[in-house]
Order: C-alpha cells, then structure tokens, then sequence
C-alpha cells in the first residue's frame, strides 16, 4: 500500500472533521457530505461561524506578513495547519521572503494528503511537513530541526489549534515547552475560539459540534487565551478579536467583534 493509501485508509467520513467544515466554510472544496450537513447545523445555531473561520485565516496572513516584513522573521513552525488555502503561511511568507521556511504539522491524514500535493514553497526556501500530534512536543521539535535551524528565531503559528487540548494546565504547559525550544527574538502566534456571556450562541454551536463531531472543542475566556502569551511581549494591540488585530482596509467591513481571539508574542 502507498503512502497516499494508508493515509487514505485513516480518513473517517463518516463523521464530520473539524478541519474539513473549516473548509467548507472558507470556500474550499475539501470536504464530505456529512461535513457540509454540520457545518450548515452549526451556522444555523450561529450564522456567524463561518466569519470565524475567515476572521482566523486573515489574521494568520496580517501576522506572517508582519513578522516577514517588520521582524525579519524567515522560519515559521506552523502546527495545526489544516487544509491547504489561498494564503497559506509558505506563500504569505515567501512572497516577501523567498528563501523563507516552513515547516507544517499535522495529523490528520486528508490534511497530510493534500499538503504533499499543495504545500510547495520557492526554489530559494524549504517547505516540508510534520505528521505529529501538537502534544508530541519532543517529536515536532526533532524533526523540525532538519528543515529550521532551532538556533535562529521561529515563529511559531498555533491557529486555532490548542482548542483540542481538553485540560488547561496541560495546553500551557504543551505552548511553554515549543516556545522554550526557541531562542530569543522568536515569536509565538496564537488563536483561539472564546466563551463569553455576550455570545452564549456560540456556545451552543460548539455544545453542538463536541456531540456531533470529531475532535472535541475546548473554549476558553479571552483572559485565559491572553495566558498564553506569559513570559513574552505582547505585540500592540494584544490578544483581542482576530479582526482587530491590525486589520487591513478590506477588513473593515468584516464584524469587528468574532469568537476568535488571537494575539502576536514576542520572546526576549
């Protein structure tokens, strides 16, 4: 069996994924039918999920950009990466930087599956990627190192990703243990889906989604997500809806207040 098969013959379509109705809401193509039947389910419990999911992949593009641009920043470990999109980190990056490298981490495999076929980058950089659970810290730092050189500053892009580390305690300690791999002047970009008494629909989606779906969701308060961010400095305007972060023009007109926090740290 191929290496395509065996990651084919992990794929569950029979439930819906989390990184498939990411897809379908975003516009992709990568998705199955129970997939799109959730993912309608959960907009009609909240219709403005799928500016989350938008809100998260422009924020990714403002933050790489920043980082390329302003921080001189050339080595991305990108864990939780998804299916491949318009404006992945490779392509914001080595748009600006071509000799740029990115490392992707993943473990799902119709991920996998597409980011060998999607995920290249420029002649002058390095693109590769990781089949690896975000808790196997040791693993995706070993096998990073053959693409990054773990001497020199890293961002690190965790998008919406530690919300399927359940436990509180265990998903700081899992950002810790990346980030005191990296040396200083390396920076640590994170989101998160928030709980807040002004959206208790957004609470009921995601009720609804950890019956439904695969995996689990953990929400957090914005002040728990800003914890993530202990020990760095925080880059202006802090950890705050994705849509006001920095926004561009064209994302003014995009909700300003979404359930997706993110915030841009910097290690000293």
């Amino acid at each position: 069996m191929t290496d395509d098969a065996h990651l084919r013959a992990r794929i569950d379509a029979t439930r819906p994924h989390t990184a498939r109705i990411w897809n379908y809401w975003t516009g992709g193509k990568d998705y199955y039918p129970v997939d799109r039947a959730a993912g309608d389910q959960i907009r009609a419990l909240h219709p403005g999920i799928g500016d989350y999911a938008l809100a998260d992949r422009r924020f990714l593009g403002r933050a790489v950009r920043h980082l390329t641009a302003e921080a001189g920043i050339r080595q991305f470990l990108d864990v939780g990466t998804g299916l491949p999109s318009a404006e992945n980190t490779h392509q914001v990056a080595q748009r600006i930087a071509p000799d740029a490298r990115i490392v992707y981490v993943d473990n799902d495999p119709l991920v996998l599956v597409h980011a060998r076929a999607l995920l290249t980058g420029t002649p002058e950089g390095r693109t590769d990627y990781l089949d690896a659970d975000l808790r196997d810290t040791d693993a995706i730092l070993g096998q990073a190192a053959r693409t990054l050189d773990l001497t020199r500053p890293v961002a690190l892009m965790l998008l919406g990703v530690v919300i399927f580390v359940e436990d509180d305690e265990e998903s700081y300690a899992v950002v810790r243990r990346l980030m005191d791999a990296l040396p200083a002047g390396s920076h640590l970009v994170l989101s998160h889906t928030i709980t807040s008494p002004d959206m208790p629909d957004v609470d009921a989606a995601v009720a609804f989604w950890n019956e439904n779906g695969t995996p689990r969701l953990t929400q957090r308060t914005p002040e728990q997500v800003t914890r993530y961010f202990d020990g760095l400095e925080l880059l202006e305007p802090g950890v705050l809806s994705c849509n006001r972060w920095r926004p561009d023009e064209e994302d003014l007109a995009a909700p300003a207040e979404v359930a997706m926090y993110g915030g841009v740290g910097r290690k000293g």
